[in-house]
């Protein structure tokens, strides 16, 4: 019998219950893919981290789903650098990530206590919204993009609120989509106290709705941050959790800005 060190962290999140959960697996070594994406199914959160130290300050990085292995995770990212910090003891100034599809990733501690991330900027493009996606959204965009995802434009946080969009469309489709299929981020300029509200809805991911999406949130920094031309604060409004997340388009870097907390701390048993 072996057992793995285990944590899991609502990240984007001052308390329990908030954000998105996240489940992070320090490894030394990595698994057999098979066992990687079992485990994650096992676990059943939006995303399972594994990390394995590979020298002063640099650890690589994967993300697996309950279905997929995926290139770029912002909440588990976060969640794997609270680990760090908070439970093994990492001192350092800044952690490095290397990982597979998605380049080199940084993470530092800020002195308010919240984690800033450091992404790669992601290329976006405007496309003519169809009816096709307006039908599977249930709401009609204003403008709509091509990146990693489909993301959509509306018309104010009242419509992204209410969205209730039929997933078994979204799931086939690859509109707009040069990562994944069936991921669809939606956004509305301002809401309560921020600058941006939106949700994500990931089923050809395997995930229904995420409650907090670092991704998504480099796709909004290449849609928003040229608009504000400032950084700017977001809300993803999964309902009943809810993650505000903080933004900033760096050139061709992003920097996303967030608290995380630990929820359970244990083994996992194989």
């Amino acid at each position: 019998m072996t057992t793995l060190p285990f944590y899991q962290i609502d990240a984007f999140a001052s308390r329990a219950f908030e954000g998105n959960q996240a489940c992070v697996m320090p490894l030394e070594d990595f698994l057999p893919d098979e066992t990687l994406q079992a485990i994650a199914a096992e676990n059943n959160v939006a995303e399972t981290a594994y990390i394995v130290a590979k020298g002063e300050g640099v650890w690589a990085l994967r993300w697996f789903t309950p279905e997929i292995e995926v290139p770029l995770c912002g909440h588990a990212t976060l969640a794997s650098a609270h680990v760090l910090f908070s439970h093994l003891g990492f001192d350092g100034a800044e952690i490095a990530f290397d990982t597979v599809k998605s380049g080199r990733l940084f993470v530092t501690k800020l002195p308010d206590g919240r984690y800033e991330m450091n992404f790669p900027a992601p290329a976006i493009e405007t496309i003519d919204v169809t009816d096709e996606v307006a039908e599977a959204l249930g709401v009609q965009p204003q403008e709509a993009w091509a990146g990693p995802y489909y993301g959509a434009l509306v018309g104010s946080p009242e419509e992204i609120m209410a969205l209730k969009p039929d997933l078994s469309l979204l799931r086939p489709m690859t509109i707009g989509q040069t990562g994944h299929t069936g991921c669809f981020g939606v956004l509305a300029s301002g809401g309560d106290g921020v600058d941006v509200t939106s949700r994500f809805f990931a089923p050809g991911s395997g995930i229904p709705e995420d409650p907090a999406t670092g991704s998504w949130h480099c796709m909004v920094a290449a849609i928003m941050g040229p608009r504000l031309k400032r950084a700017f604060n977001c809300y993803q409004a999964y309902p009943g959790r809810g993650a505000k997340i903080g933004v900033e388009l760096a050139g061709d870097r992003v920097k996303l800005r967030g608290e995380a907390v630990t929820v359970i701390e244990g083994k996992f048993t194989l």
